[in-house]
């Protein structure tokens, strides 16, 4: 294993964040985030031009055909800029596609993908946030050539503009008879209902589908055996989810650290006492601790999958534990004027609280921890 991103992964790193400070700085994050659908278009577009929506996807399909390291330095930058996206909703949708689809269902619809002529997504959990199989529950009843799908799925990331949705359902009466059906949302039958979240550069909502009909080749896969591929894609949300962490904290530390070194009380900077010294110490060993753990679990999806689901547990156990704290600490250093909207910081808090429980909060990912061997 190569513990250091490579000259290319680099120039990757360095165009990311070239585009993203001159398009989409905090002044127009704020300004996307208010809109109605949360995203610009235009820069969604830019993306794609640029190849980025197709990282993932092999070329042959109109993507670039890179892994999940490149896919994360990706991921990181949008962190730390906050953009706001439908990345990682976009690159799981098509990660399901080509690890589960077949070569018509690849052709279909990876290059509309790639080129951003759509958007993806993914619909895994319903309302009781269980992570097993028996947590799915949405009713797939297959007849003849159709499949016929009643239910609703919770938490769905950028649902209102996905075009195209991964939807997990129940397909037979064992606990393990669960399946991935792609359903467009401009079938008959299907809406979606926003949720209001604290971090307005993330949405999410709740897709409905009341007897939507859809063609049986629209099944990823065998029927009754997509537990695997579930969890799988559980796993991959967790490790994207921890890589945007990880830019995310390194800036608000980096915004903090700043304001240190600029405020005066009593005569001196308040990064000189120690009182502000060491919160920020411990923010850096704490970043520094999930993000090698971020980039062990990246590297374990396509070199060593079978060690992913105890290393990404680590990795977004150990996030989602610290996260909410550093946020806090950081709007805490800034004293009161940190809690106004006209400074940035408080943006940060707001997304470490998405953070938290997106693909398991912390109590689930180390008592899975606990369950895989993990502590001796």
């Amino acid at each position: 294993m190569n513990f250091g991103f490579t000259e290319e992964q680099e120039l990757l790193r360095d165009q990311i964040r070239k585009f993203l400070d001159t398009k989409c700085p905090l002044t127009e994050v704020r300004k996307i985030s208010k809109t109605k659908q949360g995203h610009s278009d235009e820069l969604w577009g830019e993306m794609a031009e640029l190849g980025w929506l197709g990282l993932l996807i092999p070329e042959e399909y109109g993507g670039v055909g890179l892994g999940w390291i490149d896919l994360i330095v990706l991921m990181e930058e949008t962190g730390r800029f906050l953009y706001p996206s439908p990345l990682i909703s976009h690159s799981l949708c098509a990660m399901a596609l080509i690890e589960n689809g077949n070569d018509i269902q690849k052709q279909k619809w990876l290059p509309q993908l790639a080129s951003g002529k759509i958007i993806g997504a993914i619909a895994l959990q319903e309302e009781d946030e269980r992570y097993d199989s028996l947590g799915i529950q949405l009713a797939a009843e297959i007849n003849g050539a159709s499949v016929s799908l009643s239910g609703s799925k919770h938490y769905v990331s950028d649902v209102a503009e996905a075009n195209l949705v991964v939807c997990a359902c129940r397909t037979g009466t064992a606990e393990g008879d669960v399946s991935l059906v792609l359903v467009e949302t401009a079938a008959d039958g299907v809406t979606n209902k926003a949720a209001t979240t604290m971090d307005a550069t993330k949405r999410e909502g709740v897709l409905t589908l009341d007897n939507v009909t859809v063609a049986t080749d629209a099944v990823l896969g065998a029927v009754n055996k997509a537990w695997p591929a579930i969890e799988r894609l559980n796993d991959c949300g967790a490790v994207a989810v921890t890589a945007e962490a990880v830019g995310a904290a390194e800036q608000a530390l980096q915004i903090t650290t700043n304001y240190a070194k600029e405020r005066i009380q009593f005569d001196n900077q308040i990064g000189k006492y120690q009182s502000v010294k060491h919160p920020l110490a411990k923010m850096y060993v704490d970043i520094e601790s999930f993000k090698s753990l971020s980039y062990f679990a990246a590297w374990n999806i396509n070199e060593s999958p079978e060690d992913l689901p105890r290393s990404v547990s680590l990795a977004k156990g150990y996030a989602a534990d610290v996260l909410p704290q550093l946020g806090i600490d950081c709007l805490g250093l800034h004293g009161a004027i940190g809690y106004t909207a006209e400074y940035d910081i408080q943006l940060y808090l707001k997304r470490t609280k998405w953070i938290r429980p997106k693909f398991g909060d912390a109590d689930y990912h180390f008592d899975r921890v606990i369950n895989l061997g993990g502590v001796e």
